[in-house]
């Protein structure tokens, strides 16, 4: 049965038909891995509920977080992958529980010459991804760890719509590819600042933030 989104806005019906015919509906449970280093893609998700992180190893095994995805966003690494027969360069785990729609490689071009509501789609999330490595590349170079954090909160807040997040230190510290120390020393300064309040794997956001 096909799920109503708001795809159904900005893409052709009978786009939307033969994506709900040829894909296959995935449901990922919180912290579930979706895509991992090495592996071949077959498939471009699709997110229709939920949110993924998307993150990228570097030579010595330390991970970073490129960018977050959301209902009705799409991967373009992956779409890349699919389309170049090449393995995955990122991993991709589920923030919290996920609902996409795994669209098979061999209709990512076809689609591409038969609706122009899916290559507009597909240049605008190779748009939007560039954009959020260049602010992430950005926040990385010219910004202290602190400022780092409480974007990275922020970001956190906004996805959950909820002012507590779910996160631990050591996890914080994995994605912003630092030190849990140095994360757990920052955290207590914005608690003693009453920016945030802790409590174990949760941080709430105060107002000030």
């Amino acid at each position: 049965m096909k799920t109503e989104t708001t795809l159904d806005l900005i893409l052709e019906p009978a786009l939307i038909k033969e994506m709900f015919q040829f894909g296959e509906i995935k449901h990922f449970k919180e912290g579930d891995l979706i895509m991992d280093y090495g592996r071949y893609i077959r498939m471009m998700p699709l997110i229709l509920k939920g949110t993924i992180k998307v993150l990228r190893m570097d030579d010595d095994g330390n991970e970073i977080l490129l960018y977050y995805l959301s209902a009705n966003e799409s991967c373009s690494m992956a779409y890349s992958c699919c389309m170049e027969a090449k393995k995955s360069e990122v991993k991709a785990i589920a923030e919290e529980d996920v609902e996409l729609i795994a669209i098979p490689h061999l209709k990512l071009e076809e689609w591409l010459c038969k609706y122009p509501s899916w290559k507009s789609y597909i240049m605008q999330s190779f748009n939007t991804r560039f954009l959020e490595l260049l602010k992430t590349i950005e926040i990385i170079a010219f910004h202290k760890l602190d400022e780092r954090l409480i974007a990275y909160l922020k970001e956190k807040q906004r996805l959950s719509g909820s002012s507590v997040i779910k996160a631990s230190h050591h996890l914080i510290a994995d994605e912003l590819a630092t030190s849990r120390v140095v994360i757990s020393r920052l955290l207590k300064q914005l608690e003693n600042d009453k920016k945030i309040i802790l409590y174990r794997n949760e941080i709430k956001i105060m107002k000030e933030l």
